[in-house]
């Protein structure tokens, strides 16, 4: 069989483009290594694969799917992304046949696509399939998550190994996890070896990492929850955010000086969680360009820094000088910039609604020795009231987006609840609910709405209760 062997000349060349649309693929320029698995899994994520014919000497093998409509997408995926067995580019294109008639003897061929045949089948046994056929899935548990990690940081992370053609992600046994899918077996290997074990974010968020008994994953909808990057026109499903995948390129460029190179390992990530509806970031620690400081605007001119604190270690704040109703906040790291960016970007405060951006400043200056700046800037750096300082910080599982149940902690043994109550009340709102925990130095205090929360947040964080005992207040994702 000769069509469009890998050394032959422009002519020959045309002639095998022009060939029309066919359910069996030709693929040239195979490293000589290459098994049948490898050049399955590059057929997988577009259907079945029905029949290989390899022929090693050419490296070059023939694939036949089991429609021509899985055929045409393939081609058509491969036509815009470089396809790689071995981290070697392959070439694809129709087969002027339609189909494989191949030696029944060829008992491996054979048993290798019984394998793959039996695994795509929902429920069967693939125990034996691993024997036969290395996965392009991996299942990824999040051990330690402690800040948000979203479909989109997994696809930076995992597409500096290969090509990541689909991701599904959901919740097990009180656990984030995800399967994820790579164009050939290779690269899951490749990515299982160098990033098992690794931390996406400083101190958290541990990757566990193991290959799946799937060798395809089937994605039916585009979404915060999962993505066919070979099918961006699929639906969102009900109610839930659409992915357009032009939006996502342009942010990968756009914001290219986030994403830190990986160096065949990991190394540990100061990450960008997610907002809320577009894709992740992802920044090496100690990487310029991944800003910690924020801009907040259109504040109410008494507001303080205490709301972006419970997101993270506010080191900085300079209230604009021509622009009272703006300011810069400088968090200790930029993942904590992110948080707060993605929790508070639009919420009521002081009745404004405030506008939370990442500055283009790496630091909030403070002013040169000798120039008064009317109080403008505050250095909190050496404040002791530091929740985050630590690494690994029991606080990093408390942070949650604005509620209306708030968290306290650091309750003085003599206070009771009507003080507590009368306290809050204080702040200009109205107490719904209460409930202490059994030690009594934690409890959940529920206000009539977020607004009123907000501000009994920012009034009572760090109040000190006397004895220098500071109350801890932050946001609950409770309710009583």
């Amino acid at each position: 069989v000769d069509n469009g062997a890998p050394n032959g000349g422009d002519s020959k060349k045309l002639r095998v483009e022009e060939a029309p649309p066919s359910r069996v693929i030709h693929i040239r320029k195979l490293p000589n290594e290459a098994s049948e698995a490898e050049v399955i899994a590059l057929g997988l994520p577009f259907g079945k694969v029905t029949n290989i014919l390899t022929l090693k000497g050419k490296n070059q093998a023939f694939l036949e799917m089991g429609t021509e409509e899985a055929a045409v997408t393939m081609v058509n995926y491969y036509s815009k992304v470089t396809p790689l067995i071995r981290n070697i580019q392959v070439f694809i294109q129709y087969s002027n046949h339609k189909e494989l008639k191949t030696d029944a003897a060829n008992q491996r061929t054979q048993a290798v696509l019984q394998a793959v045949s039996a695994a795509q089948s929902p429920g069967s046994e693939v125990q034996e399939v691993l024997a036969a056929v290395s996965s392009p899935v991996l299942r990824i548990i999040i051990d330690n998550m402690f800040y948000p990690v979203t479909l989109d940081v997994l696809q930076q992370i995992f597409s500096k190994f290969g090509t990541v053609m689909k991701i599904i992600t959901f919740t097990k046994n009180n656990q984030f996890q995800a399967l994820l899918q790579f164009s050939d077996p290779v690269s899951a290997q490749q990515a299982k070896l160098a990033l098992d074990g690794q931390n996406i974010y400083n101190s958290c968020c541990t990757l566990r990492i193991d290959f799946s008994k799937l060798v395809n994953l089937n994605v039916k909808y585009n979404n915060d929850k999962s993505r066919d990057y070979t099918r961006p026109e699929l639906p969102a499903g009900d109610g839930q955010p659409s992915f357009d995948p032009t939006v996502a390129v342009a942010f990968s460029k756009d914001s290219s000086s986030l994403l830190g190179k990986i160096p065949g390992a990991l190394n540990p990530l100061s990450a960008a969680a997610a907002a809320a509806a577009a894709a992740g970031r992802v920044a090496l620690t100690g990487q310029t360009g991944s800003s910690g400081v924020l801009l907040v605007s259109n504040l109410n001119e008494e507001v303080s820094n205490t709301y972006t604190r419970v997101y993270g270690d506010v080191q900085r704040v300079k209230i604009l000088y021509n622009k009272k109703d703006s300011a810069l906040i400088q968090m200790s790291e930029s993942n904590q910039a992110q948080l707060a960016m993605s929790h508070l970007n639009g919420q009521k405060m002081y009745g404004k609604i405030i506008r939370v951006t990442l500055s283009k400043h790496q630091t909030v200056a403070l002013p040169r020795d000798g120039l008064d700046d009317q109080g403008l800037t505050k250095d909190f750096a050496n404040s002791p009231l530091h929740r985050f300082k630590k690494p690994g910080s029991k606080n990093f599982q408390n942070i949650f987006p604005p509620s209306a149940t708030l968290h306290l902690s650091n309750i003085p043994q003599d206070v009771t609840e009507d003080d507590l109550r009368l306290l809050f009340s204080n702040t200009g709102g109205t107490v719904k609910a209460f409930k202490f925990f059994q030690d009594r130095k934690m409890a959940l205090i529920q206000m009539s709405t977020v607004e009123e929360a907000i501000q009994a947040l920012i009034d009572l964080h760090n109040y000190n209760m006397g004895g220098n005992q500071h109350l801890r207040v932050s946001f609950s994702k409770s309710t009583i």
